[in-house]
């Protein structure tokens, strides 16, 4: 199209001209796109509409843990199942969640408390009646080392953290070897021996199994062999890896296994490699990778890993299970295909209770499980103060990026928040959309003008009137589409904020950090805020 044509289309729009049949296009684009677009899957709901997997009928539909779950580390403890995943700069991190049925999780509460900086892929496992969590970190933004803890009851206390002194290493799995020894594999893939109480290290680390390589022209972020995890079945162990990286092409990440009958190798690649593996941008599940083999309730045997939504990176890596079975070669292989479909729920167990409500009224401690703050300096709680239903949080830095926001995890795909801001003194306070120092966005209020931040940066020439220093502040997120509204008259009438946004690629492969991009609340300058009702309700339910 020339640009003399542009500008006659430009000035019969603004006629009112043409404005039928550019209509009636628009109206045929829109059609088209509609009949090309996946359909969008009907998932259980539970509390506040949200999604959950259960469908009621003797079936799930992945996710089982929705939104920022990555790197599930899972264990059988009885009739019981204990799953944890990476928190990364949330703190307090590491929370415990609960199933009886492999499919409907709940939290039970955070493992963390002390901050070590970025918190990666770790290990849950149990040793002579100990429950251990084997941590990677990299405090203050230095050399990554392996951290312990420990607790005699799952629902804590846990113990301070231990640093191992493994150098340069992520993503333990924890395994007993043949000879009565405790291990640890790291990415590599390799291996040091602990001593007999699980902390302290007895023997260097050295090189344990060479990975399985694909072919060269396959489509991946890169080799990196990572998340070994380890099982004893039979006459074997197993070694399920993760390789291809675990973000980038949606090709990338997979799942690979190997088996030896000795701890020390050698190891066998399996046949069947890679076992997990998205093939093509269509399917609904992108990355897959990061598995653990769990025996189910009544002896079948189930894959636990994580994947990206197609469409909803923003979400995170979100925790996926898949039915498999062992072949009568002693090898296993994955039944759920692309996992677009539901699928028949484990058998036996009893059934488990499925989320928890995100609406809060402020009169319970629900840090860890629900809040937490991003990137928290040591003494980061003593800007709270929780009294009377409402939490007080004092002013930190000048921006978002900087205040170390109060932040909250969701896995639905639309849905709408609102909170009532109180302002005290010079306080700026409002509600993000939140995934790092680089990548946010919201609205606040400061008792006189909104402030607006788009691209993680203040927008000064979208400044609103808003005198008062009550405001109650409504977000929605329908489907990667951000609108914000406000009212000072406690919810009666309602203003909509000019600007809307959309925000999808606030995400991983934009960003990096591995993060998911979640609802904030943040406060700087010298005074402080106080929330109130605090809801929540899924969309689109």
């Amino acid at each position: 199209m020339t640009e003399a044509s542009r500008r006659t289309i430009f000035k019969s729009l603004l006629a009112g001209a043409a404005a039928v049949p550019l209509a009636g296009q628009a109206q045929a684009f829109a059609a088209q796109a509609s009949a090309n677009a996946p359909e969008t899957p009907n998932w259980g709901r539970g509390i506040e509409g949200q999604r959950k997997g259960d469908l009621g009928d003797g079936t799930y539909l992945n996710p089982i843990v929705a939104g920022d779950h990555p790197d599930p580390t899972i264990l059988k403890d009885g009739d019981d199942y204990y799953m944890t995943f990476s928190s990364f700069y949330s703190y307090p991190g590491l929370i415990i969640w609960h199933s009886t049925d492999l499919v409907n999780w709940t939290p039970i509460g955070p493992t963390l408390f002390k901050p070590l900086g970025t918190i990666w892929a770790v290990d849950l496992c149990k040793h002579n009646g100990r429950y251990f969590i084997y941590i990677p970190a990299a405090p203050d933004g230095g050399e990554w080392s392996i951290y312990a803890i420990w607790a005699d009851d799952i629902k804590g206390p846990w113990s301070e953290p231990v640093d191992l002194n493994i150098r340069g290493c992520i993503d333990p799995g924890h395994i007993v070897g043949e000879d009565g020894k405790r291990y640890l594999f790291v990415n590599g893939i390799r291996k040091v021996r602990l001593s007999d109480d699980g902390l302290a290290t007895d023997g260097a680390l050295e090189a344990a199994y060479q990975p399985w390589v694909y072919p060269d022209d396959w489509i991946t972020e890169n080799f990196a062999p990572e998340g070994p995890k380890l099982l004893r079945h039979g006459e074997y162990f197993y070694l399920v890896t993760a390789v291809g990286g675990t973000a980038g092409p949606v090709t990338g990440h997979m799942v690979i296994a190997a088996r030896s009958k000795s701890i020390h190798g050698p190891w066998e690649h399996c046949p069947h490699n890679p076992l997990v593996r998205t093939l093509k941008t269509e399917e609904p599940w992108w990355s897959k990778g990061h598995a653990t083999i769990i025996e189910g309730p009544s002896g079948d045997w189930w894959l636990v890993y994580h994947g990206y939504e197609n469409g909803f990176r923003t979400l995170g890596r979100q925790t996926l299970l898949e039915p498999m079975e062992w072949t009568p070669d002693d090898w296993f292989r994955a039944l759920g295909g692309d996992l677009s479909k539901p699928l028949p729920k484990p058998n036996g167990g009893k059934l488990s209770k499925a989320g928890f409500a995100l609406s809060d009224d402020f009169s319970r401690d629900r840090f860890g499980v629900q809040w937490c703050f991003h990137d928290p300096k040591p003494d980061e709680m003593t800007r709270v103060k929780r009294d009377n239903k409402s939490l007080r949080i004092a002013g930190r830095g000048t921006s978002p990026a900087d205040s170390s926001p109060l932040t909250c995890a969701v896995g639905d795909r639309s849905y709408e928040a609102e909170v009532t801001l109180e302002l005290d003194g010079a306080a700026e306070a409002g509600i993000l959309l939140f995934y790092n120092h680089k990548a946010f966005v919201g609205v606040g209020f400061d008792g006189a003008q909104t402030r607006t931040w788009q691209y993680a940066e203040d927008q000064p020439w979208n400044r609103q009137p808003v005198a008062s220093k009550t405001v109650r502040v409504r977000l929605t997120n329908d489907e990667n589409v951000v609108t914000y509204h406000h009212s000072v008259d406690g919810g009666k009438t309602w203003l909509r904020h000019p600007t809307r946004m959309e925000v999808a690629g606030l995400n991983h492969n934009v960003f990096g950090g591995f993060l998911g991009l979640k609802l904030g609340i943040y406060c700087t300058g010298d005074g402080a805020v106080t929330l109130r009702d605090f809801s929540y309700r899924a969309l689109n339910a």
